[in-house]
């Protein structure tokens, strides 16, 4: 697909995908949605990347302040909703569990870790995909809100099931209940982000951050993590230590393992393979 909405580019073992409708604040639409997953579909499957990092074009001021309100007037004169994407979308992340088979859960499938850069305001679905990443970093003083109370919606896409794990249900029904506009500071305080920085310090504290990620973590590791932090939502603590341990049988075989421990004794960096 030639990418019109969404900009994608590696650096190092980084891969930066950029939401890119500056006129319109970097709002969703179908064929936004569509350009992301095949970037997101492209970041899982090169061996190169280590880390995807997303992002909104600085120029819209924002981060993604949700669906276009165009598409949302227009629906409401055909008296239905229309996600505008089609039956051959990409499916990054499908066919890993069965939970993640969903719009939006599919970052869960996926097999490196997504960092949210997030540049100026998240709302609505914007802020659905901030909450879908692994890590959150946002700008001093940028807004958020899920917005959906306003237009007579329900909690959009599983924001209903995430955020209450991410930052407690008392939090969650304040902000998911009122639909109010919140701070970055305020998200801060109550868990959801990792760090609030300032506009030019952002996307090079991120970009470090994953860098330092990718060099001192195995890609196996970073796989397995994720997909055990994420299971394990759905399954028993006997499950979760009981895979834990056929994990740490299989993945001692693996030569990232003596690459590890060779590169810790000897006070370097690990030369990881990646190789599965």
């Amino acid at each position: 697909m030639e990418l019109k909405v969404v900009s994608y580019q590696r650096e190092r073992a980084l891969a930066i995908i950029t939401l890119s409708r500056p006129q319109r604040r970097n709002a969703w639409t179908g064929r936004m949605h569509a350009e992301y997953r095949g970037c997101l579909a492209q970041a899982d499957a090169d061996p190169a990347v280590r880390v995807i990092i997303v992002t909104g074009n600085p120029e819209g001021q924002a981060f993604c302040v949700g669906a276009d309100l165009g598409g949302l007037e227009k629906m409401s004169e055909q008296g239905e909703y229309d996600a505008g994407i089609t039956e051959d979308i990409s499916r990054p992340g499908y066919g890993v569990h069965p939970a993640f088979d969903a719009t939006f859960a599919y970052h869960f499938g996926l097999s490196k870790p997504i960092i949210a850069a997030i540049n100026g305001a998240a709302a609505g679905v914007g802020l659905v995909l901030a909450a879908f990443c692994d890590l959150r970093f946002a700008v001093q003083g940028a807004k958020f809100t899920a917005a959906h109370g306003r237009f007579n919606f329900p909690v959009e896409y599983g924001l209903s099931w995430i955020l209450p794990r991410l930052i407690g249900i008392t939090h969650a029904n304040d902000l998911l209940l009122s639909s109010r506009v919140f701070t970055a500071e305020e998200a801060m305080e109550m868990g959801f982000l990792n760090k609030v920085l300032a506009a030019d310090e952002l996307l090079d504290h991120v970009c470090a951050y994953a860098q330092t990620m990718a060099d001192t973590v195995s890609p196996g590791s970073l796989r397995e993590t994720r997909r055990q932090i994420y299971t394990d939502q759905h399954r028993s603590l006997a499950e979760a230590v009981e895979d834990s341990e056929r994990l740490i049988r299989e993945m001692a075989r693996h030569p990232d393992y003596a690459e590890g421990v060779s590169a810790w004794m000897e006070k370097r960096v690990p030369e990881w393979s990646g190789d599965r």
